[in-house]
């Protein structure tokens, strides 16, 4: 077989080479250059394979750079899940969420309680991305937001105390709740479950959750998929007015 007929017989695996590449560089870097690898070797394989007539091992790279797509699928199922409900906040959007001045204070309250006494929480604030398709375990509540109600769900002998308690439209409505859990490899080693869950659950909405660490009594803002740590009382009551869709934001 003359060169130039086995290079044009190489470029599909060449084109293919390229396009897997790209699409694991759109949704993990690290696993990108490893597969870069892979498939430069299988590129090489493929050139000398049809240059010597190893049509045995043609066969074999063929089906392998046919099976590429369903490859990829299986390896980032997890990331391709979260890009498509990533893609979808925007389409699924509810009506905007509203709240008071009061269930501000209410929050206010009970996080600065949790925090002075290391009582780990979790609370999602919605905002238009709905979660029926993100959460589907947890308790239903449907009650007014105060700190003791909010207290007494996240004390340690609670048996929902663990799961996340969610806010909508002013109003309590689920506790016990699992989130999805980040796979983000640049957390920080410090961060536990529970700030996991809240940015597994910002990288798949808009909603903005808050975390009381039960070790330090920290409490942090997560929101777009970015955690800010230790936040103090004035910057936490703005965000909290905003998340909930209070007008008067002074």
């Amino acid at each position: 077989m003359n060169i130039p007929a086995v290079l044009t017989e190489t470029s599909d695996t060449l084109l293919m080479t390229v396009l897997v590449v790209a699409c694991a560089l759109v949704i993990r870097r690290d696993v990108a250059m490893r597969l870069l690898g892979c498939m430069a070797l299988l590129s090489l394989l493929s050139f000398f394979a049809r240059l010597a007539g190893m049509f045995p091992l043609i066969r074999i790279i063929d089906i392998l750079t046919a099976s590429t797509p369903i490859i990829l699928a299986v390896i980032f199922q997890s990331d391709l899940r979260r890009i498509l409900l990533a893609l979808g906040k925007r389409s699924a959007a509810i009506s905007a969420p509203s709240g008071d001045l009061e269930t501000v204070e209410e929050l206010l309250k009970a996080l600065r309680d949790m925090a002075d006494k290391q009582i780990g929480a979790l609370i999602v604030l919605v905002r238009l991305t709905p979660l029926e398709h993100i959460i589907h375990v947890g308790t239903e509540i449907d009650a007014k937001v105060t700190s003791e109600l909010l207290n007494s769900i996240f004390l340690p002998y609670s048996p929902i105390h663990d799961g996340a308690v969610i806010i909508e439209n002013g109003k309590l409505t689920k506790a016990g709740c699992l989130l999805p859990l980040s796979q983000n490899p640049d957390i920080a080693k410090s961060f536990g479950t529970r700030h996991r869950a809240a940015l597994g659950l910002s990288e798949l909405s808009d909603s903005y959750v808050v975390v009381v660490s039960e070790e330090t009594g920290k409490i942090s803002l997560v929101h777009d998929a970015k955690i800010t740590y230790d936040v103090e009382q004035g910057e936490l009551r703005r965000v909290l007015k905003k998340a909930l869709g209070v007008r008067r934001l002074t």
